[in-house]
């Protein structure tokens, strides 16, 4: 059943980076974030990104550049327009419209017409740069005689135009995208009203208690295609994330009602037992959230907050495990504590939203599907919301299984300031799903959100599931059987990064020094944009999700390589052809912070990049996207001998866990992404490597004298992944070449890696 949900894990990327958090909040000031820049702040404030075509569009633009030029505040634009006998009108082919009622007030004027050799002259200017600046304006002003306003206000209607051609293309192949998704909608809700017992053709779906394993699937189906028509209409801007649309409307009501409507119980068990399950389980979460000793102990070594799992037994009465029968489970337990750069509303929504639950934490989930909704909620803050939602957790690399748990998350407003959102898998619901899948269970898990004013949110995270015991790489043990792997610190690290990135994505003014390269906030933006799809579509490929067919191969170098193919065929984002995919997972012995400013280093990628091997590169755009300067989209180039290779590279950091994600891009499409233009339909193929940190950081300190042999950072646990298409064909096949190739490619680059870190015998 898993597998159903594959094609649910690459949601068009693009759909939620402006809609997750359209909040008031978001756009503040970061003025609070660079704080520590001290007087520096000011200057980088004045020196703020130039916003283009956003917001109301040119409009906009020529209203705050015009009031800048006004020599009073109570100088109107028709003054100015019609300086020296001439008006200016807003576009040329509307000198007729919308001045008409003008020339009836004023005394007729007489309108400029450009001729064809000066139009001619300023598109092929225009193509050079959108955007003259004042030098440009006036060398071209002088060179085809007319004022420099006149060129000024020509360039500013060119923009609107070009804008308003491409909004307009946009809208319609979304609302075709959007026609066909509502009728394999609506053959799906078809078959399921119309599902019959194929012995006595009987209905099924109001009278059985147990659902078929067959409408499972069309349910989950119909889940997604659901999310991907609200999806939709939220880009077009015409319904709200989670509104009812037409298509929804009373005549359809019994269609959008909970299977509950339909059924005597959930799998068997009725709405009023599930919600005394949530209940007791939201009671518990948030005595775990909030007691300290002896239910909690902090560790001396570490720092790290323990479960007495005695003390919990005795205060929650739970059922010891091993009794019943079940195969032994490990349990694994944790707590952490951090603020986030969100407001309140916009981040309970990401949990009620499988979609942006899933968008939010793009290294920990492959795929998730909401299965069934128990209960809405109440208003639109759907407090009291309950559904029934199924996930499969990751870490970046093939060689840890992945693990699939079914929950039912409830999400309940505990006072005005503050919410808590517990998951719990329930057993009955596990039983009859397949009991060959639920090799992990949650617990009582969640957290409790704070919200703590100026767009900050206090979140206290408890992670608790019991796990069957499944065979773990040696290399990631440690890191696995102490609860790193998926403990409540990855998680809450995860989130204060995506917080972070949203914020600086949707924030006006980010000062120059860390926003160079890129001259407008319309193009800032769809840089940003495109690397969080590149890092998203990293993180999809490297896994060990049910979606790859991993093969095992040995590498020149002594290493495990895992190998596995796709085929695109109409995916816009990715080169269309057979993919292969090849990821190697090692220990370094140098610290993650060490090895993650290497990489990420311009300066020195000649030194493992075959591909730069030879030539030079340089830096052409470095944008910020959290306060780490680690957190950056950086743009370079690569000059060879015989031609430039433009790349796109995205480094993350947090307390856990550091990434960079890098693919080649073609010239002249991050060039027009560089001024604002849609990103979506850029094919980018995405290599890179993840970091963390060995899981040793309990090993007691060497005691020695001398300070140089005192080691707390340990070593890394690195995965690296090379993506290269092999063919363009859809229906070739992978070849020993393509993947003798790519054993050469992974071999010598982790060769140069560990020469330039000078650990070759580690």
């Amino acid at each position: 059943m898993g597998a159903d949900m594959s094609n649910n894990n690459n949601p068009p990327p693009t759909s939620h980076a402006k809609d997750l958090f359209a909040s008031p909040a978001l756009s503040l000031s970061l003025a609070g974030i660079f704080r520590h820049a001290g007087v520096a702040a000011a200057d980088e404030a004045a020196t703020s990104v130039e916003e283009g075509e956003e917001g109301s569009g040119g409009a906009a633009e020529r209203l705050e550049e015009i009031s800048s030029e006004n020599s009073g505040p109570t100088r109107s634009r028709s003054e100015d327009d019609f300086e020296g006998g001439e008006a200016e009108p807003e576009d040329d082919d509307d000198a007729h419209g919308d001045n008409k009622n003008k020339k009836t007030k004023k005394k007729r004027k007489k309108y400029h017409r450009h001729t064809a050799d000066q139009i001619r002259e300023m598109e092929a200017l225009f193509k050079e740069s959108p955007h003259p600046d004042e030098k440009q304006r006036q060398q071209l002003s002088k060179q085809l005689g007319l004022a420099p306003r006149q060129v000024k206000f020509w360039f500013q209607n060119r923009r609107t135009q070009i804008k308003a051609i491409q909004e307009r293309h946009e809208n319609s192949l979304l609302k075709s995208e959007i026609e066909k998704l509502k009728e394999k909608n609506k053959s799906l809700r078809e078959t399921i009203n119309k599902a019959c017992c194929p012995n006595c053709g009987v209905p099924t779906t109001s009278r059985d208690g147990v659902m078929p394993t067959e409408e499972q699937q069309l349910r989950i189906e119909n889940a997604k295609l659901k999310a991907e028509v609200e999806k939709l209409r939220a880009a077009l801007g015409k319904y709200a994330p989670g509104s009812t649309s037409p298509s929804c409307s009373s005549g359809h009501d019994q269609e959008n009602r909970s299977s509950l409507d339909f059924y005597t119980g959930i799998f068997g068990l009725d709405k009023s037992r599930i919600m005394d399950i949530v209940n007791q389980a939201m009671e518990e979460l948030i005595k775990m959230a909030t007691v300290g000793e002896p239910l909690w102990l902090r560790s001396f070594e570490t720092g790290r907050e323990i479960l007495n799992y005695d003390e919990y037994v005795k205060e929650f009465a739970v059922e010891n495990s091993s009794s019943s029968g079940k195969p032994k489970r490990s349990i694994e337990a944790s707590r952490d504590t951090a603020v986030v750069f969100v407001d309140l509303p916009s981040l309970v929504q990401s949990f009620l939203d499988v979609n942006q639950w899933k968008e939010m934490f793009p290294c920990l989930i492959s795929k998730a599907a909401t299965v069934d909704v128990i209960c809405n909620g109440e208003g639109l803050s759907r407090n009291g919301a309950v559904q029934l939602m199924f996930a499969e957790l990751q870490m970046l690399t093939p060689m840890v299984p992945t693990r699939e748990v079914y929950f039912v998350r409830f999400c309940k407003q505990l006072s005005a300031e503050q919410w808590a959102i517990v998951d719990v898998s329930i057993d009955k619901v596990e039983d009859n799903i397949d009991a060959s899948l639920v090799k992990c269970r949650k617990r009582p898990s969640g957290c409790i959100i704070e919200d703590k004013s100026n767009g900050h949110c206090k979140v206290i995270w408890v992670e608790h599931s019991e796990c069957q015991k499944s065979a773990v790489h040696s290399m990631y043990r440690t890191i696995v059987n102490s609860g790193l792997a998926f403990g409540a610190r990855h998680w809450i690290a995860t989130l204060q990064l995506q917080c972070e990135r949203l914020v600086f994505f949707m924030a006006t003014n980010v000062p120059m020094k860390d926003s160079t390269g890129v001259a407008t906030l319309a193009g800032r933006k769809s840089i940003l944009k495109l690397a969080q799809r590149m890092t998203w579509s990293f993180c999809h490929a490297i896994g060990a999700s049910s979606i790859h067919a991993w093969t095992k191969v040995t590498s020149k170098t002594g290493e495990d390589i895992r190998i596995s193919s796709r085929k695109n065929l109409n995916d816009p984002g990715e080169p269309l052809g057979l993919i292969l995919c090849a990821v190697c997972s090692v220990w370094l012995p140098v610290s993650p912070n060490v090895l993650f400013d290497f990489l990420r280093d311009e300066n020195r990628r000649t030194e493992w990049d075959i591909m730069s091997s030879g030539g030079t590169v340089q830096s052409i755009a470095n944008l910020a996207k959290g306060q780490d300067r680690g957190n950056a989209v950086a743009i370079q180039t690569i000059k060879l001998k015989e031609n430039s290779v433009w790349i796109l590279q995205d480094s993350c950091t947090n307390l856990y866990e550091s990434m960079v994600a890098y693919a080649c891009v073609d010239i002249t499409g991050i060039q027009s992404v560089m001024t604002g233009c849609d990103s979506s339909n850029l094919a980018i193929l995405p290599s890179g490597f993840s970091i963390i940190p060995d899981g040793l950081e309990s090993r007691p300190l060497v005691i020695s004298s001398r300070q140089e042999e005192k080691n707390t950072e340990g070593g890394s646990l690195f995965t690296m992944a090379f993506q290269i298409l092999t063919n363009a064909s859809p229906t070739a096949k992978l070849t020993l070449e393509s993947v003798d190739s790519v054993n050469t490619l992974v071999s010598c680059t982790l060769r140069n890696i560990r020469t330039s870190l000078q650990c070759e015998d580690g």
